[in-house]
C-alpha cells in the first residue's frame, strides 16, 4: 500500500474518530464550483493521488472510495493502485452515486457526514439528505470550512494575479443593467454570483488565478442600486490591475475584500437570487440561518455568456485563424521528424506545439494541459502526458493531440489524430468511422429550439452501426477568452433541455478508444448560426471555426459516402486557401499536398 496516501487516510480517520464523524466527503471543486480549481483546492489529489479533473472522495472508518466517470477509469486505476482507495465508476449502467452509497452505510441510526461546505454545492448537500430520507434515515451534514487545513500543513494560499480589462463589444454597465433587469423580473433585491467565469463576463475583467483559465477568484453581489466585488486586492500592485479596479469602480462597483463575503451575505436585506446548484453550501447556509428569502434560480449570466455577440464571434474566428497556423506548423514538423527518424517523446511534441503558439503575440497561454498521446496513451480520453520518461513516438500507428489556446480575443480547442506512418486495418477503420461521426454533426441542419442532446446521436450513429461507441460527451460549450468548457449548452446523451442558440460555440469531438492499443478523436469547434425560415419554422446550422486539415491518407474510402467526401474535400480546401498565405513556404507547399481531394 502507498504509505504516503495510506498515512493521510489514517490521519483523516483519526480526526473522524475524535469528532464522531461517520464519513468525510472531499470534493474536487472549490468555493466557486470551478471545473479546474487552483492548487489550493486540489484536495482530492492531495489525499488520494488521483489528478483527474473530475473526482470526489468519500472516506469512512473502514472504506475509502473515489467516484469518477468514464473519461478517467484507466487513469484512476493506475493512480489509486496501492493506496487502498477503491474506484467507484459513474456514467455506467448500474452506477451507485455518492448520496445513495452513503445512505446504505452505517446501520439505521443518525449518520454524521463532514465536508468542507465551501467546496460542495447547496444542491449536492440537499441531494445527500434526500437520499437518507428516502432510506428512512437522517444524515447530519457538518460543514467544516477549509477542512483540509487540519492535515495539509503546506497547503497553498488563495492565488492572486494581475487583473486586466477586456472589450467584448458590450460595456460593463450594459451587462450590469441586464442583471438588474433580471432582478426586477424575478422580484429579487440582490443576486449573489460565485462562479468565476460569470463574474469575469459581467465585469469585463480577466486574470490568471487558475491555470489555463483567465479568471479572478472572487464573489459578486449585484443589487438594484449598487454592486460589490469581493476579491483579494492587497498582494498585486501594478498599473494594469489599478487601471482595471479604477474602471470597475467607475461603473459603480465597490471593491471589497474577499474575506468579507460572509459578513456581507449575512447582512443582506430583502430577497436574494442564488443558484443552489452552483453556490457553495457554506454561503447558502448563512443565507438560510439569517432568515433571508432565497430564490433558487439559475444565474442568467451563464446563458448570456454562452451566446456570443458579433464582436466575440469575430474574435473567435481570428483566434482560430492564428491557432490553425500554429497547429499546421506543428503537424508539418511532426511529419518531417518522423521521416527523419528523430527521437521525439509525447512531452517533446507538446512543448513544440506550445512553442509555435507562443510565437504569435496575441497568444497568452494554453486553454488546458495539452493531451499528447501516442498509441496506448491515446486510449485514455484525458491522458496526462508524462513530463519525464514520456513514451517515444515511432513512425507507425496513431498519435492524438488535444490542445487549445487562450488568445486576447478568443479561446480554442482542437484535437487531431494523425498517422505517423503505416497503420493497422483496425486503426484505419476506427479513424474513418470517427471522421464520419464528426462530419455528420458538422453538417447538421436542425429546427430552432433543438437541444444538443437531440443531436448527439448524429455523431454516434456511424460508430453504432459498427458496434462501437465512446463514453464522453460529443460536445461542450466554449467561452470567449474564458473557460474551454462552458455551459449551459452541450451535445451529449444526458437529457439537457437547453436549446442550441445562434451565437453559441460548441465542440464536435466523437472518438473511439481501445485500451492498450490506440485512441482516435477528431475535434473542431462549431458556431451555431441561423439557417433561414420556411413554412416549417426557423432553422439552424453550424459554421466550423477550427482551421486545420484532416489527414486523408489512411481513410477507408469504402466507408465514406459521396456527401461526406464532398464536405471533407471542401473543408480541407478552405483550410489550405485560408492558411497558406500565413504559413512558411515549405509548410504551405506541404499543406497543399495534404489537402488534395479524396476520390471515391
Amino acid at each position: 500500500m502507498d504509505n504516503l496516501y495510506a498515512g493521510r487516510m489514517e490521519a483523516l480517520r483519526e480526526m473522524m474518530r475524535s469528532r464522531g464523524w461517520d464519513a468525510v466527503l472531499i470534493t474536487g471543486s472549490d468555493p466557486h464550483d470551478s471545473e479546474y480549481p487552483a492548487e489550493r483546492w486540489k484536495q482530492v489529489a492531495w489525499f488520494s493521488g488521483f489528478t483527474g479533473e473530475a473526482g470526489d472522495l468519500v472516506v469512512t472508518l473502514d472504506h475509502a472510495g473515489l467516484w469518477t466517470d468514464t473519461r478517467y477509469f484507466i487513469q484512476a486505476e493506475q493512480q489509486l493502485s496501492g493506496t487502498g482507495i477503491a474506484l467507484h465508476k459513474t456514467r455506467v449502467p448500474g452506477q451507485v452515486l455518492i448520496p445513495e452509497w452513503l445512505a446504505g452505510q452505517g446501520g439505521d441510526g443518525e449518520f454524521i457526514l463532514a465536508t468542507d461546505g465551501l467546496c460542495v454545492s447547496a444542491r449536492t448537500v440537499d441531494g445527500i439528505r434526500s437520499s437518507f430520507l428516502a432510506a428512512g434515515r437522517v444524515c447530519q451534514v457538518v460543514s467544516v470550512p477549509n477542512l483540509a487545513d487540519f492535515l495539509w500543513k503546506d497547503r497553498p494560499d488563495i492565488p492572486q494575479t494581475p487583473v486586466s480589462l477586456v472589450d467584448p463589444g458590450e460595456s460593463r454597465w450594459q451587462r450590469l443593467d441586464r442583471v438588474r433587469s433580471f432582478l426586477r423580473e424575478n422580484g429579487c433585491n440582490h443576486i449573489l454570483i460565485s462562479t468565476l467565469d460569470d463574474i469575469a463576463w459581467t465585469l469585463n475583467i480577466r486574470a490568471s488565478d487558475i491555470e489555463y483559465n483567465p479568471l479572478a477568484i472572487s464573489y459578486l453581489i449585484i443589487s438594484e442600486d449598487e454592486a460589490r466585488w469581493f476579491i483579494l486586492k492587497g498582494q498585486v500592485e501594478d498599473g494594469q490591475t489599478e487601471a482595471a479596479f479604477d474602471a470597475v469602480g467607475g461603473d459603480g462597483v465597490e471593491l471589497c475584500d474577499y474575506a468579507d463575503i460572509e459578513m456581507a451575505v449575512r447582512e443582506l436585506q430583502g430577497e436574494v437570487a442564488a443558484d443552489g446548484s452552483r453556490l457553495n453550501a457554506h454561503l447558502w447556509d448563512i443565507l438560510q440561518d439569517a432568515g433571508i428569502p432565497v430564490h433558487d434560480l439559475p444565474s442568467p449570466t451563464a446563458l448570456w455568456k454562452a451566446v456570443k455577440n458579433p464582436t466575440e464571434i469575430e474574435g473567435m474566428r481570428r483566434a482560430h485563424l492564428l491557432d490553425g497556423v500554429a497547429v499546421e506548423r506543428f503537424l508539418y514538423w511532426l511529419e518531417k521528424s518522423m521521416e527523419n527518424e528523430r527521437r521525439i517523446s509525447e512531452w517533446d511534441a507538446a512543448l513544440r506545439l506550445q512553442r509555435y503558439r507562443e510565437e504569435e503575440p496575441e497568444f497568452l497561454y494554453e486553454s488546458f494541459e495539452t493531451i499528447s498521446a501516442y498509441g496506448p496513451g491515446a486510449a485514455l480520453p484525458h491522458y496526462v502526458t508524462p513530463r519525464t520518461d514520456a513514451p517515444l513516438l515511432a513512425p507507425h500507428g496513431l498519435y492524438l493531440c488535444d490542445s487549445g489556446g487562450q488568445y486576447r480575443f478568443g479561446t480554442t480547442d482542437i484535437t487531431r489524430t494523425v498517422p505517423l506512418g503505416p497503420c493497422s486495418p483496425l486503426e484505419q477503420e476506427d479513424y474513418t468511422l470517427v471522421i464520419k461521426g464528426h462530419i455528420a454533426l458538422a453538417r447538421a441542419t436542425f429546427p430552432a429550439g433543438t437541444p444538443g442532446c437531440r443531436l448527439d446521436a448524429l455523431a454516434r450513429a456511424p460508430l453504432w452501426a459498427h458496434y462501437r461507441n465512446f463514453g464522453h460527451g460529443t460536445g461542450h460549450g466554449v467561452g470567449w477568452f474564458l473557460g474551454v468548457h462552458e455551459g449551459p449548452q452541450d451535445i451529449r446523451q444526458n437529457l439537457n433541455p437547453q436549446a442550441l442558440l445562434p451565437g453559441m460555440v460548441v465542440s464536435d469531438e466523437p472518438g473511439i478508444y481501445r485500451e492498450g492499443l490506440h485512441g482516435v478523436r477528431h475535434e473542431n469547434l462549431l458556431l451555431c448560426r441561423e439557417a433561414g425560415h420556411n413554412d416549417f419554422g426557423a432553422w439552424l446550422r453550424f459554421e466550423t471555426l477550427t482551421l486545420c486539415h484532416y489527414d486523408t491518407s489512411i481513410l477507408v474510402t469504402e466507408l465514406l459516402d459521396r456527401d461526406e467526401v464532398i464536405w471533407l474535400n471542401e473543408y480541407n480546401r478552405r483550410v489550405f486557401e485560408t492558411l497558406a498565405p500565413l504559413l512558411p513556404a515549405e509548410v504551405a507547399a506541404w499543406l497543399e499536398e495534404k489537402t488534395q481531394p479524396v476520390v471515391l
